[in-house]
């Protein structure tokens, strides 16, 4: 109890003292944090960036791409930013990256727009069936060149660093696909837009992120997927799967690179202005980067894997590109509904497709 000068217990003083003590460190080690590039420059510290991607680590993704566009971007800065990569969703699952890039979990992430089914609907139009693209390296040119024309809302809580895509993609199944009514009923892997268009031919598509499909498909959860001829080999599907049918109007899948907003308006302009200039090099890189491992994987799962390559009849194309075309008209329509021009950003997507088919064939 208290004594008869009224002192106070010695519990409560103490207990007072370390609130005292909390708060003096507190504020002495305020500011103290990675909040700011010129921070980490005065302490003599790189700002170290955690980057996010679902990819093996011995994906070429990884191998090269991130790796090698991370050691260009500390030497562009002279060693003031660091990224730190994380594959395999160490750091985020494939359809939370983009979340976890604008909610700090993930200073930079690499995934796909289609894994958040809703959240970009203006960026769908650059995965919509029935437009034709010779390579990766064209759908890539045209997305990258189409998102700087049209700028959309979705994608202003981030700093958007580059996009690249998969380009014409195929159908991988355990039973041979040659005509509509082979996939009729068919337990499809897909993700975004593509479920809707394997809907459109008859097949029942299953979402999932790529790296979920081989487990499914050896499982039989699933009887195929839709996707670039490189899961084949990157992600071993030609174990799994025995049959390619030929579909380049069918698939297209976007990525992006992006960086947290508040940690991309905290470095020195220099910093943001010598990434700039390190993206334009590496876009060049990712851009084609499906192009090659698409054909590397053509050859492994065929020579190596025995998988059977189908191509489909002139009559049978003819057909398949008729069910799915409507999910254009369906995309017009939901564009008019948020007050956008649906035909106009359609016709702006064909446009550059033509111009970049031209130019990569």
């Amino acid at each position: 109890m208290a004594g008869k000068s009224g002192a106070r217990p010695r519990s409560t003083s103490l207990a007072l003292a370390v609130i005292a003590l909390t708060g003096i460190l507190l504020l002495g080690t305020a500011g103290c944090g990675i909040s700011s590039a010129v921070d980490q420059d005065a302490a003599g510290k790189p700002l170290e960036l955690k980057l996010a991607h679902f990819w093996p680590s011995g994906h070429p993704i990884e191998t090269e791409l991130v790796q090698p566009w991370a050691k260009e971007i500390e030497k562009a800065t002279d060693g003031r930013v660091k990224i730190v990569s994380y594959p395999q969703e160490t750091l985020a699952k494939a359809n939370d990256i983009y979340d976890g890039v604008v909610n700090g979990v993930c200073d930079i992430g690499i995934s796909c727009f289609s894994y958040t089914r809703g959240r970009f609907p203006v960026l769908e139009v650059f995965e919509l069936p029935g437009i034709i693209y010779n390579n990766s390296k064209v759908a890539s040119r045209v997305a990258w060149e189409g998102i700087q024309e049209l700028n959309p809302a979705e994608i202003q809580d981030t700093k958007l660093l580059m996009v690249f895509t998969t380009g014409p993609g195929a159908l991988f199944t355990k039973t041979p696909v040659s005509k509509l009514s082979d996939l009729k009923g068919m337990e499809i892997r897909a993700t975004g837009l593509s479920a809707k268009t394997l809907a459109a031919l008859g097949a029942s598509p299953v979402g999932m992120a790529q790296s979920e499909a081989y487990e499914s498909l050896s499982k039989g959860v699933v009887k195929g997927n839709l996707g670039p001829i490189e899961v084949l080999q990157g992600w071993k599907q030609a174990e799994v799967t025995r049959y390619i049918t030929i579909t380049p109007f069918l698939y297209n899948t976007l990525f992006f690179v992006t960086m947290n907003k508040e940690v991309w308006d905290s470095l020195k302009p220099e910093d943001q202005a010598a990434i700039e200039e390190v993206n334009k090099e590496y876009f060049d890189i990712a851009s084609g980067l499906w192009d090659q491992q698409n054909e590397a994987a053509l050859k492994y799962a065929v020579e190596e894997e025995g998988m059977q390559v189908i191509n489909l009849s002139d009559e049978e194309i003819r057909q398949w590109i008729k069910l799915v075309t409507p999910v254009q008209q369906e995309y017009i329509e939901a564009m008019e509904k948020l007050g956008l021009n649906g035909k106009e950003i359609l016709d702006t997507v064909k446009a550059l497709a033509d111009k970049y088919n031209a130019q990569y064939k």
